[in-house]
């Protein structure tokens, strides 16, 4: 239903429509939180508690939720999580991630996370709050450590995005609707930190229909901004809620203040609206103009919301303690059980064909390893069941290796500490030891084939040579690389089969970084690492010919293969439909070439790819087509096929306009608009192209969005703090890889040159 038609029936003001009126709302039932009603304060302070002990088992008539807190960096998530577990009952008070006290909130749990005031691992925990259990995931807010977002949104059934009420929508946030739209993760937005200057909700809204193209409309209004921020209104039943108490733990209930009654009458219609254009029985009242009730809208809030149609924002401020308890309302209002949330198995049987995946703990069991974790006490895999369950003493399959493994310890997590249980049911998020897997892997009873889906993992964009400070702690090296490799499916590892080095790729410095100074926290290994080497790669821009002999004689039988075809570039779309960088296609008539070397000649264009003519790096975007050869009857063999192919294509490549490409960062810097000219002159001597440049409603602070090349970022942090007096900050993420200019292919040709005769000379 188009909004331009909806909007045309508004009544007119001064009209007699059902909307004229806040007095004509029907009579509102009281709202209560635990035992009390929010219309009167809440006077005993362990009466905000509800019972929350985490070794009862959830009966299976009491709701579940499975949500995430993600966002960008430094927007509240963990913050706001610290407050959930206080109010339900899980923690007794409350430290901030950077407070004065030291003790650090409660999901940062590793020491290097208290330390630099980042999140760096997803924590899982689990409370209660009224009558349903719900499972959280607090996930790191920098882009480096995206896969764990990436993990949590794979298994949860629904999310929380946090978005600063200052900056709004900021470069993560556009990462994290990316993640929440891949795996079809409903939603709720949560506008925080309206207590800071500048702050303004309803420009956050306007940048998630702008930015995000979501349909969202806000169901509460702030009583207040900046200093004055005290509470919420809550447009669908028309009270404000005023949070007082040293701790927000009082909520109070009561009319909507006299200077909001216009606001709210015009949000509301808002929210209306946008309810209309998407859900049929609130489409069909306001063209009748009449008015939804209370729980038409909230039915109709919730509908849309677990099809992903609507995203309601909430408003408040974590650290002020504002809003956090009706935010809890909204997810066990609008965000779906672990039944309403549609997942799909792969049957191996029937060549992976899609089947809905029941959420009864009756049936055959399904549960996906999605975290693993090292402790004291072995490898800890995190587990979300989809269906049937999971006992202690029982046994369980890998469908990925068929190996049979029996449940000595199942535990509920409550970040890094543990609580055992006897058994979990469909719908659970929970963690076990003994477990010998990798992530991602699918765990059965052995009674059905069905597997899961994995989860999208980026490439990598960064490298850097490693090496233990001293040869002896070269096994605890090993062991540690082993361990981080298989936690993190974005950190890898290999061999430089030139340098010999010990190459380790992730998605940024600081990712590096942090596994780097694990290393020594963990294992007491100290590494010695080198400049970071950037992920170029190699391409082409012309097709070209070859026709290459490859003919070696020793004695005895030699090596003999001919090769002939061409090479050509792909386009994205091609490589995209192809699935793969590179493509090889065989078009010879004949039996010049036998069709048992088909294969080694295949081999031999993996070879050339991987290692290419120019720099060494991989090739990618081309397409070979070997059209015809020769053979010897005694010297062709399947290794002389191998190297002709990847000699051939290497020489050909020289001569088909071979370019370098290199990463391209999308970086986002927010800074006081006075050191604008300063920031904007060091980006443009690394070479920066400077997409956007937004100022702030009150002009005090500006949002640049840059194209920068990865080579030219290492150092930036540090350069920004500089030129910023420390309030500069910015993030980036990996957009493209663009052709790099013609005197730094040059360049890094002459490099890989001498790099080459150094190697064979030693």
């Amino acid at each position: 239903m188009a909004t331009s038609m909806l909007r045309l029936l508004r009544p007119r003001p001064g009209s007699v429509g059902p909307f004229s009126s806040l007095s004509s709302a029907p009579p509102l039932r009281p709202v209560s939180i635990n035992a009390n009603n929010f219309h009167r304060p809440v006077a005993a302070a362990r009466s905000r508690f509800l019972s929350s002990s985490a070794a009862d088992d959830p009966d299976s008539a009491i709701r579940r939720r499975n949500i995430g807190i993600s966002a960008h960096i430094d927007s509240g998530k963990t913050t706001l999580t610290e407050r959930i577990l206080f109010y339900t009952g899980r923690i007794k008070s409350i430290h901030d991630v950077r407070g004065k006290d030291g003790v650090g909130a409660k999901m940062d749990s590793m020491e290097l996370e208290r330390e630099k005031g980042i999140t760096i691992q997803s924590a899982a925990t689990f409370c209660r709050w009224k009558k349903a259990y719900v499972n959280i995931i607090d996930t790191p807010g920098h882009v480096d450590f995206t896969i764990e977002v990436e993990r949590a949104l794979r298994v949860l059934d629904g999310g929380i995005l946090v978005l600063c009420g200052v900056s709004g929508v900021q470069s993560q946030s556009l990462t994290v609707d990316r993640q929440m739209k891949r795996y079809n993760v409903p939603r709720l937005a949560f506008v925080n930190k309206l207590d800071r200057q500048g702050s303004n909700p309803w420009k956050v809204v306007n940048d998630l229909r702008n930015q995000l193209k979501l349909n969202a409309s806000a169901v509460q209004v702030p009583v207040g901004l900046e200093d004055g921020h005290r509470g919420v209104v809550d447009l669908i039943t028309r009270k404000s809620y005023i949070f007082e108490g040293e701790k927000g733990e009082d909520v109070v209930e009561g009319e909507i203040p006299e200077e909001l009654a216009d606001m709210v009458d015009e949000k509301r219609m808002e929210l209306i609206e946008r309810l209309a254009d998407v859900d049929d029985e609130i489409g069909e009242l306001f063209l009748m103009e009449e008015e939804p009730t209370a729980e038409q809208l909230k039915d109709a809030i919730r509908r849309q919301t677990v099809s992903c149609q609507f995203v309601p924002v909430f408003m408040g401020s974590a650290f002020k303690n504002k809003g956090v308890q009706k935010l809890l309302d909204g997810v066990l209002d609008y965000l779906p059980e672990p039944r309403e949330k549609q997942n799909f198995a792969l049957d191996r049987s029937r060549d992976e064909e899609p089947v809905e995946v029941t959420c009864n703990k009756k049936d055959p069991l399904l549960a996906l390893a999605f975290k693993l974790e090292e402790t004291q006490f072995g490898q800890l895999t995190y587990m979300r069941i989809y269906q049937g369950m999971l006992k202690k003493g029982n046994s369980i399959v890998n469908v990925n290796d068929g190996k049979k493994i029996k449940l000595a310890r199942i535990v509920r997590m409550h970040s890094d500490e543990m609580e055992e249980i006897d058994e979990a049911h469909a719908g659970d998020v929970v963690a076990m030891f003994g477990v010998d897997c990798r992530s991602m892997d699918t765990f059965s009873d052995g009674k059905t084939n069905l597997a899961m889906s994995s989860m999208f993992v980026p490439e990598p964009v960064m490298s850097l040579a490693v090496k233990p400070a001293q040869s002896k702690m070269q096994g605890n090296f090993a062991k540690a690389l082993t361990k981080f490799t298989k936690e993190d499916p974005t950190l890898r590892v290999k061999v430089d089969s030139e340098t010999n080095e010990t190459v380790l790729s992730g998605m940024g410095e600081l990712h590096l970084e942090v596994y780097i100074e694990r290393m020594k926290r963990e294992y007491e290994v100290e590494c010695v690492s080198g400049q970071p080497k950037v992920n170029y790669k190699e391409t082409i821009s012309s097709k070209t010919t070859f026709d290459w002999l490859h003919k070696k004689q020793t004695g005895g039988s030699g090596q003999y293969a001919k090769v002939s075809g061409f090479i050509e570039p792909m386009t994205d779309v091609e490589a995209k439909e192809h699935g793969k960088p590179n493509e090889f296609k065989n078009r010879c008539i004949g039996t010049n070439i036998p069709p048992e070397y088909y294969p080694s000649c295949e081999k031999g264009m993996n070879d050339a790819m991987a290692v290419g003519a120019l720099v060494g790096c991989e090739v990618e975007g081309v397409r070979v087509v070997l059209q015809d050869g020769a053979s010897h009857a005694v010297d062709s063999s399947d290794m002389a096929f191998r190297i002709c192919m990847a000699n051939a294509i290497r020489d050909t490549m020289r001569r088909a306009s071979a370019s370098v490409l290199e990463p391209i960062m999308a970086v986002e810097i927010e800074i006081p608009s006075e050191f604008q000219g300063a920031v904007t002159a060091s980006l443009s001597r690394r070479m920066g192209m400077i997409q956007s440049s937004d100022m702030n409603d009150d002009g005090s602070g500006l949002k640049v969005e840059v194209q920068v090349p990865l080579a030219n970022m290492f150092g930036y942090s540090t350069e920004l703090r500089s030129l910023t007096q420390g309030k500069g900050e910015f993030t980036m993420e990996y957009f493209q890889h663009s052709p790099v200019p013609r005197n730094v292919q040059e360049e890094l040709m002459d490099k890989y040159k001498m790099e080459r005769e150094a190697g064979e000379a030693a």
